[in-house]
């Protein structure tokens, strides 16, 4: 039977540790084994402290206790400001499942925009606030002389390598992603070819183009076989290279496109004038995010391990955090799938021939 906590201005405030106590009839030092270690009290006892913690509305003050401890059990993740929605939710998913396995819980932020956001965010990092850092953006500026890689903490790059030495990564093989969507067009006949790309400079951007330009080369395609369009992995600017495409007088037969967000615009933008997919012009994405399997026709596409990336970032960093980076390897690259569907097929016999006969 739960002991009467004596009526004072107390228990209209927040119910302390002290308050279970006395409620349960044990010492702070029982409730708290109570909390943490239930094996080494007795059963009897814990079902009234228990008791105590639901009848007082009780929340143990994990702050408190992971300050006290020199933690704060907490990962901050830097996104990219304008990020693709569809694809970085299911790796963002990974980093919050394995992070709250481990009891870790995972906040969010962006280095991009206004300097004085970037600025709180180093501020956050450099007074311990957070026990550890992934950086899903590949980049991290520097703000008033000082990088957040500069704090002394672990950080871990995921779908893109940290731009600086002696930082673990997490990574898809973007050229070889890249060649096998290339050479999946080539393989259907495709002798003319667009690229649709990211956005300049960009880590996996520059990876691609290079994986798109080999396989090219490798097929004996010409330099004036190919084409590359700049993009910025968005539905618009692939909506922008379907109005480019529509006004060219000799158009490509196949596209191939640097996420699947450009695809679909693309696609969408070249149907409503008329161009069929793919009759008239294949496609292929790179993303596999849940979009492709529903737009008309579905698109074929390179299916990254999203949430692999993520759970595998976050393992990166639990293993840092743990003191085993010694045995932890810098770069851990993971295989793209290529998924092939209506939105490709074989090159249209009369510009395919055309082709072979101007080469």
């Amino acid at each position: 039977m739960l002991k009467r906590v004596k009526d004072s201005p107390r228990e209209a405030q927040v119910a302390t540790i002290s308050d279970v106590a006395d409620a349960a009839g044990v010492s702070t030092a029982t409730v708290s084994r109570a909390l943490s270690a239930p094996n080494l009290v007795r059963a009897a006892t814990r079902v009234r402290v228990l008791d105590a913690v639901r009848a007082l509305g009780y929340t143990p003050n994990q702050a408190a206790r992971t300050l006290r401890a020199g933690a704060s059990r907490m990962v901050l993740v830097l996104v990219p400001q304008r990020n693709s929605i569809p694809f970085f939710a299911d790796v963002l998913d990974g980093v919050d499942a394995e992070l709250s396995a481990h009891g870790y819980t995972m906040i969010m932020g962006s280095l991009d925009g206004p300097e004085d956001k970037a600025r709180r965010l180093a501020d956050l990092v450099f007074s311990r606030h957070v026990d550890g850092v992934i950086v899903v953006t590949g980049h991290v500026p520097t703000i008033d002389g000082r990088s957040i890689l500069d704090a002394g903490i672990p950080a871990v790059g995921v779908c893109a390598e940290i731009d600086r030495k002696g930082f673990a990564s997490v990574v898809v093989d973007d050229e070889a992603c890249a060649k096998a969507q290339t050479n999946h067009l080539i393989g259907l006949g495709h002798r003319r070819l667009m690229y649709i790309a990211g956005p300049d400079g960009n880590y996996n951007e520059v990876r691609r183009y290079r994986g798109f330009v080999k396989a090219a080369r490798a097929a004996g395609l010409e330099a004036a076989q190919t084409e590359r369009h700049p993009g910025d992995y968005s539905l618009a600017a692939g909506a922008a290279a379907g109005r480019h495409f529509l006004g060219l007088a000799e158009r490509p037969t196949g596209i191939v496109c640097g996420s699947d967000e450009m695809a679909i615009g693309f696609i969408k933008t070249v149907s409503l004038a008329g161009v069929r997919c793919p009759a008239d012009v294949s496609v292929v994405g790179f993303d596999g995010i849940d979009f492709a399997d529903f737009c008309e026709p579905t698109l074929t596409t390179i299916r990254q391990p999203r949430a692999a990336l993520g759970a595998g970032g976050a393992r990166a960093l639990l293993a840092r955090l743990a003191a085993k980076s010694a045995h932890a390897p810098l770069r851990t690259v993971l295989h793209g799938e290529l998924l092939a569907r209506a939105s490709t097929g074989p090159a249209p016999v009369r510009l395919a021939t055309a082709a072979a006969v101007s080469r």
